[in-house]
């Protein structure tokens, strides 16, 4: 492969971040919930023009796309893509609640949050270029690699159903105790600056513990999503694009999701199935290897259950996880819990939609596909009850002429 599609990508990226980061959020200031959701929309927006530039490029193979040691073609590159980035985007609900729970354990005022989303952002997109070009390394030199990866994915799914993670205690990072020992810590922010003066010496203030914190917990997540991508496409190409396109909404996100960390427990629990089908797919990767089309309905179909089962049964949880943002942040956002609900069900439903209309083009039942994502949409969508329904009568209407058709050929013939 050409070092242009990867030099294009890059400078890609450094636009976008240059444009939003350093001129359109460059001041402190709040964003707001309607905003970040606008913005996330943006995000997927353009993974998805991405996805079809991926499919263009890699159908007529433009500076040697999909001809390298795992030859492929648009369709099967697109589907790749989409299906790397849905796993990303969903693992990445996990991640904003980690980072949702360190600001709440350090008190972080909101106003400060975005300077630590900036950097936390800014050094994940330079950890996943490492990252990734070690773990492909190690499966394309030790094939048994791949049993390694899918057993500490099969560990994490486990970890991940059982552990609440609710419990942020600072001492225990090996990284935060090495800052301690380099630096004193002051308890006291001093507006949103990492270093300041104490006592005539150079002082850590708590918003760098708090990168800090951020940081590892990303470390973290990018251990078991990046083997997790790796188990759907070997291309280096399309594991770091669909992963730094699904980092870059990240920081919007949290705005828009970390409020509804208590009404999310079932989709938690979704997510760990969803790394237990992926470590299972990379262990029987040489013996019964399992279709991306395949995996990608299977992991449409585990997060879509996982949200039915948080919008119909989370308010029946015992043992529901706090909120961890400050009273403050929740006033701030104004974020109830209908607004919440009706957020995950538009992301996930459309997410499901958009699964079954690529189906029409690719193997795949998609006339199950698309009702299901309807059906999504509909407990909290008007729009959408009125399309399941208009759905659902053409089907009728389709079987009942079939019938009909049926029956006077059957007729016919009888009497011929």
């Amino acid at each position: 492969m050409s070092i242009a599609p990867w030099a294009g990508f890059l400078a890609l990226i450094a636009l976008l971040i240059i444009v939003d980061l350093g001129i359109l959020n460059r001041r402190r200031r709040v964003i707001g919930f309607y905003e970040s959701l606008a913005w996330t929309a943006f995000w997927v927006t353009l993974a998805l023009a991405f996805n079809a530039a991926v499919y263009l490029g890699y159908e007529a193979h433009w500076f040697g796309l999909g001809l390298g040691d795992h030859p492929l073609d648009g369709r099967a590159a697109a589907l790749q893509f989409f299906t790397g980035y849905l796993i990303e985007k969903s693992l990445s609900v996990d991640n904003i609640f980690a980072v949702a729970l360190i600001f709440s354990c350090f008190r972080v005022p909101l106003e400060y949050q975005h300077r630590v989303l900036f950097w936390g952002v800014f050094g994940a997109i330079a950890l996943r270029g490492v990252m990734i070009a070690g773990g492909l390394a190690l499966i394309e030199a030790f094939t048994w690699t791949s049993y390694l990866f899918g057993a500490f994915l099969m560990v994490s799914a486990a970890r991940m159903m059982v552990q609440r993670g609710d419990n942020i205690v600072p001492e225990r990072n090996p990284f935060v105790r090495l800052l301690r020992g380099l630096r004193p810590v002051r308890n006291e922010f001093d507006d949103e600056r990492f270093l300041t003066e104490h006592q005539g010496r150079r002082a850590v203030t708590p918003l760098l513990v708090t990168l800090v914190m951020v940081g590892t917990a990303d470390v973290i997540f990018a251990v078991y999503s990046i083997p997790a991508i790796i188990a759907v496409t070997h291309d280096p190409f399309l594991v770091f694009t669909s992963n730094i396109f699904a980092i870059m909404g990240l920081r919007t996100l949290y705005y828009a999701l970390a409020g509804m960390m208590q009404r999310l427990r079932y989709l938690k629990i979704s997510l760990g199935f969803m790394l237990g089908f992926i470590g299972a797919k990379m262990l029987l990767a040489h013996h019964y290897p399992i279709s991306v089309e395949t995996s990608l309905v299977v992991i449409a179909a585990i997060l879509a259950l996982g949200v039915l089962a948080s919008v119909l049964g989370g308010a029946r949880d015992t043992a529901a996880l706090a909120s961890p943002l400050a009273d403050e942040i929740e006033r701030l956002l104004t974020l109830t819990y209908t607004g919440a609900r009706r957020v995950v069900v538009l992301i996930v439903g459309s997410t499901v939609v958009l699964v079954g209309v690529v189906m029409i083009v690719t193997p795949g039942p998609a006339v199950v596909v698309i009702p299901a994502g309807l059906a999504i949409l509909a407990t909290e969508f008007v729009w959408a009850r009125r399309l399941l329904h208009r759905v659902r009568d053409e089907a009728r209407n389709l079987s009942g002429n079939a019938v009909n058709l049926f029956r006077r050929g059957k007729k016919g013939g009888d009497e011929g």
